[in-house]
């Protein structure tokens, strides 16, 4: 029976804002009724056209779903929440945060003086030694430089690349396992997720090619410091990856490189193959600070127009203060000494930690970045295992969607000496109950 609710508007576009502020406002729960098309109309004083039309768009949203016979139901709510991690219990050693080690985190030096400004940054929205130095980082790494922009961090600007790429409804295709807040991301934006697993060279070939056949127009994928596997390109996966991709030159592939610096890996990466609609964005946050909330993109020439077109009619810019704070950080050679031997030794203790493993028979993945993924059969039981052991890991469900379940660890603070005992008590863990540990 349909739910009974007040509903209003004159058009399509204002009777499914009507439904959809019930659904944010908690009146529509997941699963309640929507009345026919001809009822509601009536009810309206609309056309059944224009109802069909609101349910048309409502569907694309995703907020609601077809029944057949059972009628128009509101969906199960996007996981925008759902995905968070929980918090951490006190007294544990927190290995879940995915978080780098603040000891190789340089001191943040803002401006010290900021002279008020006549007017506004949007005609100049970079700053010119900032884009420099941008495009100093990319051309390190083979990735074309001739469109760089700027944005606030990783996940604004693919929120931005896929808003302005797409429409409701669309699909795009995701990492399984992936990074969580990605996962949250795209059915917040309207979209569908379409998974691509994941192994240890990163995306594989023939699970892209059945999402791209599926019917993705966008690609979001880590080509190194992949999280939560640790998965990175390889040369002979790369020619893989753009033999599917030159298939389908319409879709736009979108590289989130926010390890650069750090992964322990080098640059492999599908910027550098010739496609025509292509995106990388790097991030700093992860070996300058946390609190830098700023990106930069190099993409194509269309990508670029699209990308600054909306941001232009929203934030405008970065702050000048961020960039220049970033800028010096980009030209102060002490940060330089600090983020290479973060590098180094975020890989010593991710192999350290593996080699462990491995001595307890435990197969594990990690070949970047600041994680090891561990396959397990029962994430809680492990979790809660190595919980009464000290350890507060992550149960690989919020970073999954159809791929085996598994453990994350970040090895981002886990010093050699404490990998080796966390291997035992894994070890231990495990041993409690054999059908745990899934291989």
């Amino acid at each position: 029976m349909a739910e009974q609710y007040v509903t209003t508007g004159r058009t399509a576009r204002e009777i499914s804002a009507s439904v959809e502020s019930r659904v944010a406002d908690g009146t529509l729960q997941p699963g309640a009724s929507l009345p026919p098309v001809r009822r509601l109309a009536e009810e309206l004083g609309v056309s059944p056209g224009t109802v069909a039309a609101a349910y048309k768009e409502l569907r694309a949203r995703g907020v609601v779903k077809t029944l057949g016979r059972g009628g128009t139901v509101i969906a199960a709510a996007p996981a925008v929440t759902s995905r968070r991690p929980p918090k951490v219990p006190e007294g544990l050693r927190d290995l879940a945060g995915g978080h780098p080690d603040p000891a190789f985190l340089p001191v943040l030096h803002p401006p010290a003086r900021v002279e008020p400004l006549p007017g506004s940054h949007r005609a100049s929205p970079r700053l010119a030694a900032l884009e420099d130095a941008a495009r100093a980082w990319f051309d390190r790494d083979g990735v074309p430089t001739g469109s760089v922009t700027f944005a606030h961090g990783a996940l604004d600007c693919v929120a931005r690349l896929l808003s302005a790429e797409l429409r409701p409804g669309d699909a795009v295709a995701v990492e399984d396992p992936g990074f969580h807040h990605l996962l949250d991301l795209v059915p917040a934006l309207g979209l569908r997720m379409l998974p691509v697993l994941v192994d240890d060279e990163g995306i594989r070939p023939e699970a892209l090619r059945s999402a791209l056949r599926g019917g993705a127009r966008a690609l979001v994928c880590s080509p190194r410091g992949q999280s939560p596997l640790g998965g990175r390109f390889t040369p002979g996966r790369l020619d893989a990856l753009l033999a599917v991709l030159r298939d389908f030159p319409d879709v736009l592939v979108v590289e989130d490189d926010h390890n650069a610096d750090i992964a322990g890996a080098g640059a492999v990466t599908l910027a550098s193959g010739g496609l025509p609609r292509w995106a990388q964005v790097r991030t700093v946050s992860k070996h300058l600070g946390i609190d830098l909330r700023w990106a930069a993109l190099a993409c194509d020439r269309a990508t670029l127009a699209r990308h600054d077109g909306r941001m232009l009619l929203t934030s405008g810019w970065v702050s000048h203060i961020l960039q220049a704070t970033v800028a010096d950080l980009f030209a102060d050679p002490g940060a330089g000494r600090l983020v290479a031997r973060a590098a180094t030794e975020y890989t010593t203790r991710r192999e350290a930690l593996r080699t462990a493993l491995e001595r307890h028979g435990i197969a594990s993945h990690g070949m970047s970045g600041l994680s090891v993924w561990v396959p397990v059969a029962d994430e809680s039981a492990v979790v809660n295992g190595l919980r009464t052991r000290g350890w507060w890991t992550a149960a690989g469900a919020r970073f999954r969607i159809a791929s085996p379940p598994g453990v994350r660890i970040t090895v981002a603070t886990l010093t050699p000496d404490e990998g080796r005992r966390l291997a035992r008590d894994l070890a231990d863990t495990l041993g409690e109950s054999e059908p745990v540990y899934g291989g």
